[in-house]
């Protein structure tokens, strides 16, 4: 398959001249397959607008590149058929020749203890089995490491064997060594030979495991030069103090292992160091677990899950592990779309205590089902184990995504590589672990009641997650929930109404569920902003649930070494006898990337059973708050035509401005068959605005 493509065949000639001629082939130039060798690396499966523009360029039609593809995979797939099958025959002559010599054996059994004859009866029926399947593992290790030899180009050799035949049968912590899933064996670098986990419910094919192992490599080795790599890799903001990618250097540093960037998408890049409260083997582990992974970031990632187990890892680690996986990222506001990726993550140990885990989209590979939005380039962590239990954690994000979705105010904070960048992974990886080392220390801060038990701090931790969540949820809508999104005429433009039912979840009133979200910008510092909205003291300002006077906080549990990292109770005085006094639950938390305040009416003898370490899953709770992000480098706000404005028009510059996202979940009927009114949508964008006002008015801040 040098080149060669069908063309039609000349028309014979008259009766009785000479026979027809054979059919005409067309030879590519070494040029055009040289050009279609090196698309066919990076995209087995060209669509139809690269294979028109292959074929402008090369002067082709576009179904001889269409064929050419097409034979192309062909001819790579009988290569492996033809392969495989004769190592499958290979092993089926070694297997008939060990199933002769196992017979021959137990003609003639011999004990293993005193060399003598032995009855059949002596050798243990697990033990035969595991001899058997000894034998073939040794065949399946055999023929794995010459397939992997192939594709790599070098020989493969499998590690070294234990001395008795029996030991390859049981594993190191005594268990036996057969599973429900197919286990091979494919190299993961120059001194890795993990095991390949294929799950039985989906097996990889061999062309998959070798292609996503290409990949992952290639993505690992562009992880560790960009984290280690400065200038001129990456150059220092004179303004900011950030690091900022020089594209041209890392284009000629770095061959693109997904391909060139889709039209119409823009970059974004960021690095971030940091010193986190997290041993390199534990923040391993939470980044390879799905579940942990989206605990730990729970307000950055609104779903996620492993699709695809492609490799455990090697020795009872996570060294060489490889899996496919979905998620969605988001920003906490309407105006930004949540980001839908699907990766490989791999993870290798690259020293003693020296770890590196990447995330590289694998959309050039398997073809999605979706339209992608968002690619994510080689982005991840390289951490370094310190003293005292702490880590040095390297963080680098690098994406492309479709800047037309964005809403012009949040542009600036995306393509700055703050709004989705590295500094917000690594600021709430900081936050959360500090969180993490507050709860399982034995003394209680200073500052907490120390009325409530153990179990009812974490009964109200637990429960202030679950409100945290439910509110990220609403404001991004994202898959967690099945919202139905509404279009008001009612309602002003950059309010986003959404509704959904709720039936059977304890955790939430029965009915139906009205969101509103909006985004708006204010030239306040984030600080400002956050200190005056999680004041209980200054609450009935902005909050017509207060009953216009100041709330008290009953409760204060702290996660963090800031005060504004904390859950609060607050009660609402009546200010006569016809009001009842009520109870607010309320999280905030902040760090370098952004702040958020979150708060939800809860009933005062459900609380009573949650501070006593009761279960907080029965509580019922529908939440509300605020998501507070700087804005983004040299944007400070917009002006009439909804474009960013560059200036504050005669403040200092230097101070910036602040992005909130203000959202509200209320149950507008009761009944969860019932139909939404016009008023109900009306009453809660009034709420949205006249509360934006009240902000800005106590701010003094121009309308």
């Amino acid at each position: 398959m040098d080149g060669g493509s069908g063309d039609d065949h000349d028309p014979t000639t008259a009766a009785g001249d000479k026979p027809p001629r054979k059919k005409r082939y067309h030879r590519h130039t070494p040029q055009q397959i040289q050009e279609l060798e090196a698309l066919f690396k990076e995209c087995p499966h060209p669509d139809e607008k690269q294979r028109l523009e292959l074929s402008k360029r090369l002067c082709l039609e576009t179904r001889q590149v269409k064929f050419w593809f097409q034979n192309r995979r062909t001819q790579m797939k009988t290569q492996l058929e033809r392969h495989e099958n004769s190592l499958l025959r290979q092993e089926n002559d070694k297997l008939r020749a060990e199933n002769m010599s196992i017979r021959d054996a137990m003609r003639n059994p011999i004990c293993t203890n005193c060399g003598g004859p032995a009855i059949i009866g002596d050798m243990s029926l697990e033990e035969q089995l595991l001899r058997i399947e000894n034998a073939r593992l040794k065949d399946e290790l055999d023929r794995v490491c010459a397939l992997a030899g192939k594709f790599l180009g070098r020989p493969i050799t499998g590690p070294p064997l234990p001395n008795s035949s029996l030991e390859l049968g049981v594993g190191t912590n005594g268990t036996f060594g057969t599973t429900m899933a197919t286990t091979t064996t494919l190299p993961l670098g120059h001194d890795a030979l993990p095991t390949m986990v294929v799950p039985s419910n989906r097996p990889a094919t061999t062309l998959d495991r070798s292609m996503f192992l290409e990949l992952a490599l290639a993505a690992m080795d562009e992880l560790v030069k960009m984290a280690q790599t400065d200038e001129p890799l990456w150059i220092k903001n004179i303004e900011g103090g950030r690091e900022m990618l020089n594209h041209d250097e890392y284009l000629r540093t770095f061959t693109p292992c997904i391909g060139l960037k889709p039209n119409g998408f823009v970059t974004e890049a960021s690095r971030e160091t940091g010193v986190v409260i997290i041993n390199s083997l534990a923040l391993v582990e939470t980044l390879m677990d799905s579940n942990r992974w989206a605990e730990m970031f729970h307000c950055m990632i609104a779903r996620t899950s492993t699709t695809d187990v492609i490799s455990n890892g090697m020795g009872g680690t996570r060294n060489g592990a490889l899996q496919l996986m979905n998620a969605e990222l988001q920003i906490l506001s309407p105006l930004v779309p949540v980001r839908e990726v699907s990766f490989l993550r791999f993870c290798k140990q690259h020293a003693e205590g020296v770890w590196a885990v990447v995330d590289v989209s694998i959309d050039t590979i398997k073809e999605s089902t979706t339209f992608v939005t968002c690619r994510r380039l080689p982005s991840g962590c390289v951490v370094q184990d310190m003293p005292n239990g702490y880590s040095k954690v390297i963080w680098v994000e690098h994406a492309e995504y479709d800047e037309s979705q964005v809403h012009q105010l949040y542009r600036p904070l995306l393509s700055s590589g703050v709004g989705f960048g590295a500094q917000r992974w690594v600021a709430t990886l900081q936050r959360q672990c500090e969180c993490l080392a507050i709860l399982m220390s034995s003394t209680v801060p200073t500052r907490d009641h120390t009325a409530i038990t153990a179990s009812g701090r974490r009964s109200m931790l637990k429960l202030a997650q679950r409100m945290t969540d439910n509110f990220c949820a609403g404001v991004c809508a994202s898959t967690v929930h099945k919202w139905n999104k509404l279009n008001a005429g009612n309602v002003d433009e950059d309010v986003r109404v959404m509704t959904r039912k709720s039936i059977d979840d304890p955790g939430e009133p029965p009915g139906i569920v009205l969101s509103a979200a909006t985004s708006v910008w204010l030239p306040v510092s984030p600080q400002r902003l956050f200190d005056f909205l999680r004041d209980e003291r200054l609450r009935s300002e902005w909050d017509i649930l207060s009953n216009g006077g100041p709330m008290q906080e009953m409760a204060h549990i702290a996660k963090g070494q800031d005060h504004g990292n904390c859950v609060s109770l607050l009660r609402a005085s009546a200010m006569n006898a016809n009001q009842s006094s009520m109870l607010i639950l309320q999280e905030t938390c902040i760090d370098a990337a952004g702040s958020l305040v979150v708060y939800a009416p809860v009933d005062i003898p459900a609380m009573h059973v949650v501070m006593n370490g009761g279960d907080s899953a029965y509580v019922a709770l529908l939440p509300s708050g605020f998501a507070i992000v700087p804005d983004g480098p040299g944007s400070h706000g917009p002006i009439s035509n909804g474009h960013v404005n560059g200036n504050t028009g005669g403040g200092s510059s230097s101070v910036g401005g602040s992005l909130l996202t203000v959202a509200f979940q209320i149950l507008v009927n009761s009944l969860p068959t019932a139909k939404l009114t016009v008023e109900s949508v009306e009453t809660v964008n009034n709420l949205i605005s006249c509360t934006v006002q009240k902000i800005k008015a106590a701010l003094q801040c121009e309308s």
